[in-house]
């Protein structure tokens, strides 16, 4: 694959223009092969043999791809009395540079499908694009870092617990991001982070989410300026759309310029037994890929290897 895009950093008052050429380095069909080996572990609910077997291979994996890998482990009271084992997954390159970009997506699936649409409101939920997506972004970018090593730092974080409990008095969600919030790693915070969610399915649109704009809009404009320039402007579009609760809220509360990106404004499978496999495409995977990568290029001021 061979997309050549010209990119040109934003520019600050101490940072000079830096201008080369992007190579399309992620591979979307791989990356939906990673949707596909989640799927195959069934539903990643927090305390479940799924989820213990998820973990496990998810710190392997990155163990031969990273050049550190930290895993940060836990237990959580829930308030249905369930004592839940929690797993953080953070796989870092170039660990030794104090500048450092964060991304993260959460790897565990909801308990229920509880969507005012759902099929079924008690079946667990199995987490293609909720969940597997995001991971399979982040997989993906591991790769491409693997094969040519980033110009500025990058810890990949994979949180746990983001879909358990109830959203709308925020008891037992978020708690991986929240406990990343409070169990930052060593050095000087990341310059930024960005969360990937919901993200894989055809024909997804990304709109600037309300929460992300308001607490870190020059990263907002960073992101969507980059798909506009390698073509995606349709679908990270260039407009301010909902505020979402999400991974990203923690991480801005505890001092970090975090955004989000999600789909979830059109997809019709949110919370729904089907959110399964047959919807997510390689081709968005591709889309998102091609726009994380091509950010920590541009924003380590180096080409891809041509």
């Amino acid at each position: 694959m061979r997309l050549a895009i010209l990119l040109t950093p934003l520019l600050t008052a101490c940072q000079p223009a830096v201008s080369y050429q992007y190579q399309q380095e992620f591979d979307g069909q791989a990356a939906f092969g990673y949707v596909a080996r989640q799927m195959e572990f069934g539903h990643r609910i927090p305390g479940t043999a799924p989820h213990a077997a998820m973990a496990a291979w998810l710190e392997e994996y990155l163990r031969g791809v990273a050049d550190e890998v930290v895993v940060q482990r836990w237990t959580h009271a829930a308030a249905n009395g369930i004592e839940l084992p929690m797993v953080n997954v953070i796989a870092r390159f170039r660990p030794e540079l104090d500048d450092r970009i964060l991304y993260l997506a959460h790897w565990d699936t909801r308990p229920i499908s509880d969507a005012p649409a759902s099929s079924d409101p008690t079946a667990p939920m199995p987490g293609a694009n909720d969940g597997g997506s995001g991971v399979a972004i982040l997989l993906g970018v591991a790769d491409a870092l693997r094969a040519l090593p980033p110009g500025v730092g990058v810890d990949l974080l994979f949180v746990d617990g983001e879909d358990y409990g109830d959203f709308g008095t925020d008891t037992d969600v978020l708690i991986g991001s929240k406990y990343y919030a409070q169990n930052q790693l060593p050095g000087p915070r990341p310059r930024f982070a960005v969360l990937f969610d919901i993200v894989g399915h055809a024909g997804a649109i990304f709109d600037k989410e309300g929460y992300s704009v308001i607490a870190a809009p020059r990263v907002v404009d960073l992101v969507w300026e980059v798909a506009a320039q390698l073509g995606y402007q349709e679908t990270f579009v260039p407009r301010v759309g909902i505020q979402i609760t999400d991974d990203h809220v923690p991480l801005q509360r505890a001092g970090i310029a975090a955004i989000d990106i999600i789909g979830y404004g059109n997809y019709e499978h949110w919370h729904t037994p089907e959110d399964t496999l047959d919807k997510i495409s390689a081709g968005m995977l591709q889309i998102v890929g091609d726009v994380a990568m091509a950010v920590l290029r541009r924003e380590g001021g180096q080409a891809a290897r041509q």
